[in-house]
């Protein structure tokens, strides 16, 4: 193709892009606008804004929240430490809508050694397990049969925690990758409290700690957890949904009372 032929193509194919709207020539080559990122100049900048061709996404390796909390767990020696390794730990989710870590409330040196499932909102609220309606129906059961949480004596105290310290939005039930998580340290505070008898209060705690549930199938069968011996009972908010299974816990705490005994 001769140059006069070439001037009148060019010339022919500038004034279609003109028909269409073009008004200014920026590169010699088009550019892959969906591959790249805009970076917007500061506010007031003279500069106009620049393609830049989008970093490459790293992802950032998966963590083992489970073994990073049974390290943590492991180096506690006692009580104080385990309550600080637990509030220092940021991998569960739940810890970011909490208001309060509730650790545990009672008498560390009682023979028993109450596990319920995780705060609720007053226990939220207070930093302390078992002080909303359902709490206050416990402390009257243990009541019935001499104890209580704050007893000085130990023969007749009672040491309180829960599987999870912060409390699930909504009051909701932990899911099992959140008692996978937190459930050495819940070995260790019992490791370290050393009961002789543990109570297991309800599903959550079965789950964690016998790998099953049922509570209704479950309650008043004494079995052993981490060398102890352990009696699953109905949870308080369970008794207080349903009170005709009153009974049933009543029975409970009887033989809880005779297992101390003997």
């Amino acid at each position: 193709m001769d140059s006069q032929n070439t001037y009148w193509t060019d010339r022919a194919l500038l004034e279609w892009q003109v028909e269409l709207g073009v008004t200014d020539a920026i590169l010699d080559t088009p550019v892959d606008r969906y591959a790249l990122e805009t970076v917007k100049p500061a506010p007031n900048a003279a500069t106009p804004e620049k393609p830049v061709v989008a970093p490459e996404v790293v992802k950032a390796p998966d963590v083992d929240a489970a073994a990073l909390a049974r390290t943590a767990a492991q180096t506690a020696a006692d009580l104080d430490a385990l309550s600080g390794a637990m509030q220092a730990f940021d991998h569960c989710e739940l810890k970011k809508g909490a208001r309060s870590f509730v650790f545990s409330d009672g008498n560390p040196a009682a023979r028993v050694m109450i596990v319920g499932e995780a705060p609720g909102r007053e226990e939220d609220r207070a930093g302390r397990p078992f002080v909303g309606r359902a709490g206050q129906l416990l402390d009257r059961m243990l009541e019935a049969i001499q104890m209580g949480r704050a007893a000085d004596n130990a023969a007749q105290a009672v040491y309180i925690t829960n599987v999870l310290p912060w409390r699930p939005p909504s009051n909701r039930t932990p899911d099992a990758s959140e008692i996978a998580m937190m459930l050495p340290f819940l070995e260790r505070h019992i490791a370290l409290a050393d009961p002789e008898i543990v109570v297991l209060m309800g599903n959550t705690p079965c789950q964690a700690l016998l790998g099953r549930t049922g509570i209704t199938r479950m309650r008043g069968e004494w079995v052993d957890v981490l060398g102890k011996p352990c009696l699953p009972m109905f949870h308080p908010a369970y008794l207080l949904r349903n009170p005709i299974a009153k009974r049933e816990a009543w029975a409970d705490l009887l033989s809880l009372k005779a297992r101390l005994r003997g």
